[in-house]
């Protein structure tokens, strides 16, 4: 099983990569998280940004495996707690199936991204910075993972 976090935006500044690699070392080998990322779509004065948000999904949509189980992160879908992520994620390790996770940019993400997903999940009511939500992402995978292997990590 690999665990992919498609992301738009590139050049992320230090305190990102440095909170995402943190957490991803933790992981253990078999489930290290590969981060893609996607450039932003043109945005301009005279462009609307709906046609970044289509090129965006574009782009995502072409790295997403055929076969993939697909999670979009989305203001608008279902919460999922933390245990529940954890019985997620040791299904998905059960069934061997890879797992993308979208995080789209600055207007979200595509129709297209939307109805391609398996799953909806929104992090919070609360409105992020979408490079924070990385980060958060992979703090949430790191603490579903030592929920499933019983490590002292979470606590209740």
């Amino acid at each position: 099983m690999k665990i992919r976090v498609l992301t738009v935006g590139t050049r992320m500044p230090e305190w990102v990569e440095s909170g995402w690699e943190e957490y991803n070392k933790r992981m253990p080998p078999e489930l290290r998280v590969q981060s893609v990322e996607i450039p932003l779509g043109s945005r301009g004065k005279s462009q609307s940004p709906k046609k970044a948000i289509e090129a965006e999904g574009v782009a995502i949509l072409k790295a997403v495996g055929e076969k993939d189980y697909v999670v979009a992160l989305d203001v608008i879908g279902k919460g999922m707690s933390t245990k529940k992520l954890a019985t997620s994620l040791m299904a998905w390790q059960m069934e061997g199936r890879n797992v993308s996770f979208l995080i789209g940019g600055p207007d979200g993400l595509s129709s297209d991204c939307i109805k391609r997903a398996d799953m909806r999940w929104s992090l919070s009511d609360l409105t992020m910075p979408h490079p924070l939500v990385r980060i958060i992402l992979m703090e949430q995978l790191y603490r579903a993972w030592t929920i499933t292997t019983n490590h002292p990590y979470h606590r209740q």
